[in-house]
């Protein structure tokens, strides 16, 4: 059975979640349950999913505490043997949960299931085929705003998932832990796929398992843009393997300043102010983050972490 997990924050006065909702109700794979965890709500949303959808669970938080505490609660209230995330802000194609389940049929070995995301309001462009992830420490999506035409349809190139739809195997999150709560929101899918990789875990990928998204209709602006200049590089510190960071670390510096003298360049800009902020924070914090890298499974040589990123800058 799978578990949905949805994180949800005034999904109905933002007229997200019926139809996240709805897409769920119209999927051809049946054997799953729906978890809706409400992230402190302000809207009907909790007492709406009780009216129009009574066969969801709604996990209902008193505040607002970010992503990965939400999703974290969902995966501890799952009854599957599969966890499926799924954003508030997106519509999935009927044979979505099909797809997954067939991919994780073909690749038992697998630990998690990269989904295709596509643009809500612009349904033939990319917006995540996979997740890839850079020698030089950045992240992102693969095909991201491309039109697609087939040509992200094979699984080279991706690193992990995109946590705004993937699906995680159960006793794999068991060992590895769910969601980093330290980092509150962005990146912490990042550094979920970090970690599985690491513990030796593969990822899937089902190219058929579409999902359309509305992008930062719960967030984006200043304060994503904070976050994620501080949380890549607490990531980076967490998790990449010493002997990658001897032979990458020049690259991963100019990386940095690259983002660096970008927002410098575009400062009256609120969010490039904020992703300097974030850098700042992120490097005042790598005392933490790199004490934290004994807490993480590391099964995998370098040399197959290594070929799973991308070296082309």
């Amino acid at each position: 059975m799978f578990s949905v997990v949805i994180p949800n924050w005034n999904g109905v006065r933002l007229q997200l979640l019926p139809t996240c909702l709805n897409a769920l109700r119209a999927q051809t794979y049946r054997d799953f349950e729906t978890i809706v965890v409400d992230n402190g709500s302000t809207d009907d949303s909790c007492a709406f999913v009780a009216r129009e959808f009574p066969d969801a669970r709604v996990i209902a938080l008193s505040t607002n505490r970010g992503f990965a505490s939400a999703v974290n609660e969902g995966i501890r209230a799952a009854r599957g043997d599969v966890v499926v995330l799924l954003n508030n802000d997106t519509e999935a194609e009927p044979t979505w949960l099909a797809e997954i389940a067939r991919a994780f049929e073909e690749h038992p070995h697998a630990g998690m299931v990269a989904c295709k995301l596509r643009l809500f309001d612009r349904r033939d462009h990319i917006h995540s085929a996979g997740d890839f992830y850079r020698v030089d420490g950045i992240p992102g999506n693969r095909g991201v705003w491309q039109v697609d035409r087939g040509q992200y349809d094979d699984a080279r190139g991706v690193f992990g998932a995109c946590g705004g739809a993937a699906a995680y195997r159960q006793t794999m999150l068991d060992e590895i832990g769910g969601f980093d709560e330290a980092l509150g929101s962005y990146c912490e899918d990042v550094d979920l796929n970090w970690r599985a990789r690491l513990a030796g875990y593969t990822v899937a990928y089902a190219p058929r398992a579409i999902v359309y998204h509305r992008l930062s209709a719960t967030g984006g602006g200043a304060l994503a843009s904070f976050f994620v200049g501080r949380n890549v590089i607490w990531v980076l510190a967490k998790n990449y393997p010493s002997n990658l960071w001897k032979k990458y670390w020049r690259a991963i510096v100019r990386a940095q300043l690259r983002i660096t003298f970008d927002a410098l360049k575009h400062w009256r800009g609120e969010a490039a102010r904020a992703r300097v902020r974030g850098q700042i924070a992120g490097v005042l914090g790598l005392p933490r983050w790199l004490a934290r890298r004994r807490e993480v499974i590391r099964r995998a040589s370098d040399a197959e972490i290594e070929a799973a990123l991308i070296k082309d800058e």
